[in-house]
């Protein structure tokens, strides 16, 4: 495999796990959990379910896309071993790619297999819940570094950057905690679910209001704080190629969207459709963090290039006007 077609295998492998994620939502969405019983990696006992009812259908849909990326990812990482050399920063990559798809597998079966579906309002699901969000994100982070540095981007260096570094980390760790919030509040819109908006702010404010309801007041304040953390990040990141400018505004775009489509979410009480699109701009705006903190903290940006290229031009023009 020539590093042109792992690159886009890479990519796609990418994309293809995105999908999954969002089939993900919405068998938590729908209450489909529990559509294979507690049964894994069987469903309901059997290889393929006969005469399956809709939860199980989209359950057992979910599990053969699930069993697809896994394959997607141990053809990345042999492709990785094949095509780069030893110490390239694509094997990295993908082998903690193929990490982080086996510990997904693992969060999911013992989701299956301890109950954690369905109707279950436990806090114990809601950890569960939320290590399975944070494995997602870490997973989906390393699948799109992979991509990126197999398409000919460097990887980054950590020396002498300043205020930069803590600040990029701070705001990737603000994104990890404002999607553990956004699930288990979307856990909440599922398990507590509502038909008017006085409806959801009685069960809201009500004393006797589950944790997971709770969140329904704190996960859009989060959400601002983090947002304004971005856009501080990306203010005083140095923005030393196009490529980083491009992030940066895919970054404030994206933020903003989501913003509307979360506003969207409360008015019309969490519809499947837009907790979909809630969580896939969710996914984007991950990505779009981790990129631009790679692109910002490469070696050989354009910030290390330019001086060069003065001094090199400086010194042409001192040869060609020497006697």
């Amino acid at each position: 495999m020539d590093r042109r077609r792992f690159a886009q295998f890479a990519w796609a492998t990418l994309g293809f796990n995105l999908l999954v994620i969002l089939w993900g939502a919405i068998v938590r969405a729908t209450g489909s959990g529990a559509g294979c019983g507690s049964h894994w990696p069987l469903c309901n006992g059997e290889v393929v379910p006969h005469a399956p009812a809709v939860a199980t259908m989209i359950e057992f849909g979910h599990r053969l896309t699930s069993g697809l990326a896994l394959v997607l990812i141990v053809i990345l990482v042999w492709g990785a071993w094949r095509t780069y050399p030893r110490g390239h920063a694509v094997r990295l990559g993908a082998a903690l790619s193929g990490f982080f798809i086996l510990t997904e597998a693992l969060i999911g079966a013992g989701l299956v297999l301890l109950e954690m579906v369905a109707d279950n309002a436990s806090v114990a699901r809601g950890f569960w819940v939320a290590g399975h969000l944070v494995n997602t994100f870490l997973l989906v982070a390393v699948l799109a570094l992979t991509a990126w540095w197999a398409s000919g981007q460097e990887s980054p260096s950590l020396r002498g950057r300043g205020k930069t570094l803590p600040l990029l980390a701070v705001a990737l760790a603000g994104v990890l905690v404002l999607g553990v919030s956004g699930a288990v509040t979307a856990l909440g819109d599922t398990l507590f679910r509502v038909s008017t908006l006085e409806e959801a702010k009685a069960l809201t404010f009500a004393d006797t209001a589950h944790v997971f309801v709770r969140l329904r007041i704190w996960h859009p304040t989060l959400a601002v704080a983090v947002g304004l953390l971005i856009l501080a990040v990306v203010w005083s990141a140095p923005l030393r190629s196009s490529v980083s400018s491009r992030l940066a505004a895919l970054l404030g775009g994206c933020y903003l969207l989501q913003l509307g489509v979360g506003l969207l979410n409360v008015w019309f009480l969490a519809p499947v459709s837009l907790q979909i699109i809630h969580l896939l701009l969710s996914d984007v705006l991950w990505i779009a963090l981790v990129l631009f903190a790679a692109s910002v903290l490469a070696p050989g940006d354009l910030a290390g290039r330019v001086p060069a290229a003065i001094a090199e031009n400086g010194a042409l023009r001192r040869r060609a006007s020497a006697p």
